[in-house]
């Protein structure tokens, strides 16, 4: 007796369990299949539409026009996109959902921008090292002449500074040539020959100027004894030197001039 009181009360017990997982599985089904569908479809269901790759002014007209809210995000960096554009959307393109839904969008704030660092003043090495740490690159390089600034340092610059520029751009320089009247000191020529002293002369930028023959029998011919200006004195680059030479076997004077 005792025995089929138990198993009908087991039996009684899941039948009540089963009766009760039976009810939830049909109420779910009426919710997902009926009531859900009457509650969305009571509002009006649409598509989202694609607005990734538009300027925001663009997507957000269009969103507006089928009813959804557009909500702009954060910017993100972004270097294959321009400033502006929609990158990402939310939901997605093809989601359905009601009408009014909000559409959260992110813009691209474009590539990151560095500022050009002032170059003037620096020497062409000293700029093209500031360039690379700030993420750019020395370009074109025209020359000038100037009485401010000091050969081989940097006069101007193409973009000012303080300029923002995407990395990698080239920055042109115009380089000092120093003054144009920039003075050299006179070299000491005297005992040489005249082919080594014009190599001297031309390597100190200076030049050849009248050479004159004058007979000795104590020195060696074509060695000069005599130079104008003096050794040690200051002129003005490109400035010709005047010689006093020992004449050969051809007693003559010469006037070489450059």
């Amino acid at each position: 007796m005792k025995r089929n009181f138990k198993k009908y009360i087991k039996s009684s017990r899941a039948k009540k369990v089963f009766l009760v997982l039976a009810s939830l599985l049909v109420l779910f089904f009426i919710f997902n299949d009926l009531l859900m569908p009457w509650y969305v479809n009571a509002g009006g269901v649409i598509v989202v539409p694609s607005v990734v790759g538009l300027k925001f002014e663009d997507a957000k007209s269009l969103l507006d026009s089928l009813g959804f809210e557009p909500i702009k995000g954060d910017a993100r960096l972004d270097r294959e996109h321009p400033e502006g554009i929609v990158i990402i959307q939310n939901p997605f393109d093809g989601s359905k959902v009601k009408q009014g839904r909000r559409v959260y969008l992110t813009v691209s704030g474009g590539e990151l921008k560095v500022s050009v660092p002032d170059l003037r003043g620096r020497t062409v090495r000293d700029a093209k090292f500031q360039l690379e740490r700030e993420g750019l690159k020395l370009g074109a390089v025209e020359y000038q002449y100037s009485d401010e600034f000091p050969h081989n340092t940097v006069i101007d610059q193409k973009i000012p500074p303080g300029t923002k520029v995407k990395r990698d751009v080239y920055i042109s320089i115009v380089e000092s040539k120093g003054p144009m009247t920039e003075k050299v000191s006179v070299p000491d020529v005297t005992g040489k020959t005249l082919a080594e002293a014009t190599k001297i002369l031309n390597a100190m930028g200076l030049k050849l100027g009248n050479a004159t023959y004058i007979p000795s029998s104590d020195l060696l011919p074509n060695t000069i004894v005599d130079q104008y200006p003096r050794s040690g004195e200051m002129v003005i680059a490109g400035q010709a030197i005047d010689l006093i030479i020992i004449q050969g076997a051809v007693k003559k004077k010469d006037i070489f001039e450059n």
